[in-house]
């Protein structure tokens, strides 16, 4: 994992209607790295992210990418910059199977040409075969998306991200309203990703923060409050006072 930020966010403000969700946002990411955002409700995690894939637009600051500016551009060219993002609804082609869905976010890394070349490629198939595996859908490869599980349709969004080539994937909420046994498989899943993707996952699930995280950065009223590991994070008596409490970070 380098040291060098791929993603920098400067003194990132952002209002709604007279409201500042983003307030004077300071935030660096390496390349390689997963970075968790955590913080009391309204901290202002979630705009986060929203301002870095451009569905929202920052009042004032900067955001750059790998060094080039991205702060002004729209959300369609940050994503062909390698920014995916999943929401905290899965996002799916519920009427087709899982591999078709895999399909068709292969052809978005493609030109159309290409897409008609490699048509029935047993290269590709495997390449989708191995994403199917990696997230522990490949026994429902065939199956239609709408009869997945709500943890599987979880798994399938990030399978899409992948199937894109997203090479900074951002995740608000990824384990929210999953079992115990579906949240411990996410976080199977996000650690592969580690160093081959850089990761920035919203999440008030405490156990699971613990499970996944490099770093954490503690977000309060829209800024920064604390950053480090979840041990330096939990012995921050700022970050008990705002967020934790007294029980920590396990009983958060």
């Amino acid at each position: 994992m380098s040291n060098e930020p791929i993603l920098e966010l400067r003194d990132v403000a952002v209002d709604f209607s007279g409201f500042r969700a983003i307030n004077g946002l300071n935030l660096q990411v390496a390349k390689g790295e997963l970075r968790c955002l955590i913080g009391p409700n309204g901290a202002g995690k979630t705009t986060a992210l929203d301002v870095i894939c451009g569905k929202v637009r920052a009042r004032a600051g900067r955001i750059t990418l790998m060094g080039q500016d991205i702060t002004r551009l729209p959300e369609y060219k940050i994503a062909r910059r390698g920014v995916g993002r999943k929401f905290q609804v899965p996002s799916v082609f519920r009427e087709l199977t899982v591999r078709d869905n895999l399909e068709v976010a292969y052809c978005k890394r493609l030109g159309v040409f290409a897409n008609v070349r490699r048509l029935g490629r047993s290269a590709e198939r495997n390449d989708l075969e191995k994403l199917a595996e990696l997230v522990g859908l490949e026994d429902v490869l065939d199956e239609r998306a709408g009869y997945l599980s709500h943890g599987q349709t979880q798994w399938l969004e990030i399978a899409l991200l992948l199937a894109q080539d997203s090479g900074i994937i951002l995740l608000d909420e990824p384990t929210a309203g999953m079992t115990a046994q579906e949240t411990m498989h996410t976080a199977k899943i996000v650690n592969a990703l580690k160093g081959r993707h850089t990761l920035l996952v919203v999440e008030h699930d405490m156990a699971f923060v613990r499970e996944i995280s490099d770093i954490i950065t503690v977000m309060h009223q829209g800024r920064v409050l604390a950053e480090g590991s979840a041990s330096e994070i939990q012995g921050d008596p700022a970050v008990r006072e705002a967020y934790l409490g007294q029980r920590g970070i396990a009983h958060a």
